[in-house]
């Protein structure tokens, strides 16, 4: 179970002209007043960078849920992943880092390295039960910090997927003017209450667990947390990450190997049903979640997603998605079925600067955004020659 130790790291300084890749890196940006009431003070950010930034070649990759500001290279010591756009963001790229300046930041609320619920707080405990509400206009403010914090005045082009678009969507109406072009993919103008249901389900899942104690679980106990209902909350997850047609082909009616699905075995002094194929690979998933993965960080993003809207206190959707001018790329994949297709049609539909929504046809469901890299890097492409296009 990670605990976010970002407050005993060294923090760079400010100003990104010259610097290239160094990995993982630190800044605090100072404090912010949360959209719901609340603050956050002394807020730390983990970002990455890749390539030389060169005053008007500045691109902000967006991450999603699970994701952080690894967005390239491999796996290491205290970065538990591979790069997760490895295949668009690299030397001689779709996203070249010979001609763009990348950056990518773990989002506030994250667990590697910006401050979350596994943060330190000012008392030299971690914030637990005590972190507050955040939602994805606080988010897009810290970067905002952040951007300023480099130096960076205008982005040449913000993307992301999926929760990362939600806050590209923010960026075009907090600060347009900050932004020469945009992707968004696999995501939505506002959350659906299908999508507030399957996360809240997920929530559920994990404050039920014996260990959570109220999200004061990191000392306490075997110092494990609530890893079973993180596990749990993953593969509900995953079933909406996927696609029915791609699981049923992959998996269908099979038994796990050495296992009889129609009986038992035994564990121990116990029987235990005999699994599927599809049971032991979710278990499996949520697994992999939960040895890498703060249970709070996840409750707290799982609820900024809850609360996505971009018209909540702006007028009527159809009137604040018009208000948006920035050059944007719109891509969904066709089998999605976390965010489907017709949200991503809404968003093309209503903004202007919108061009036609690009579909991209796949199997792997919502997320064919990291898998499908020949057309993703296609719309990518795209939203760069969108970036050089515009004075």
């Amino acid at each position: 179970m990670p605990i976010d130790s970002d407050l005993q790291h060294p923090q760079t300084s400010p100003g990104a002209e010259g610097r290239a890749s160094t990995g993982r890196q630190y800044l605090q940006v100072g404090s912010i007043d949360l959209e719901f009431g609340g603050r956050i003070d002394d807020v730390v950010v983990a970002y990455e960078t890749f390539g030389t930034f060169t005053g008007n070649n500045a691109i902000l990759i967006e991450h999603a849920l699970t994701g952080d500001a690894h967005v390239a290279g491999p796996a290491g010591p205290g970065q538990p992943t591979e790069g997760w756009w490895g295949d668009i963001v690299s030397d001689g790229g779709v996203l070249d880092t010979n001609e763009w300046f990348v950056v990518c930041a773990n989002v506030l609320g994250g667990c590697q390295g910006t401050t979350g619920p596994s943060s330190l707080h000012s008392d030299g405990k971690p914030w637990g039960s005590r972190w507050p509400r955040i939602t994805v206009r606080d988010q897009v403010a810290v970067e905002i910090a952040l951007s300023d914090a480099l130096g960076i005045t205008q982005w040449a082009a913000i993307m992301g997927g999926s929760m990362g678009g939600m806050r590209v969507l923010e960026w075009l109406l907090i600060a347009p003017s900050r932004v020469k072009s945009a992707l968004v993919l696999a995501t939505t103008a506002v959350a659906s209450a299908d999508q507030i249901g399957t996360q809240s389900a997920q929530i559920a899942a994990i404050t039920a667990d014996p260990a959570w104690n109220h999200g004061d679980y990191y000392t306490v106990g075997d110092g494990k947390g609530p890893e079973t209902g993180l596990g749990i909350a993953r593969q509900i997850a995953h079933l909406t990450y996927r696609s029915e047609s791609e699981l049923n082909d992959r998996f269908g009616q099979q038994h796990q190997e050495d296992e009889d699905a129609y009986g038992n075995k035994v564990v121990g002094r116990h029987s235990e049903a005999g699994r599927f194929a599809i049971q032991s690979y979710l278990h499996h998933h949520g697994q992999k979640l939960a040895d890498r993965f703060d249970a709070g960080t996840y409750v707290s993003l799982s609820d900024v997603m809850n609360t996505h809207n971009v018209a909540r206190g702006r007028g009527a959707l159809t009137e604040v998605l018009r208000r948006i001018s920035t050059p944007l790329v719109v891509g969904g994949i066709t089998s999605d079925r976390l965010y489907p297709i017709y949200q991503q049609q809404q968003i093309s539909d209503f903004i202007p600067s919108a061009g036609k929504l690009h579909e991209i046809d796949s199997i792997y469901g919502h997320d064919g955004f990291l898998i499908e890299t020949q057309a993703v890097g296609d719309l990518v492409a795209e939203t760069l020659g969108l970036a050089r296009q515009v004075v």
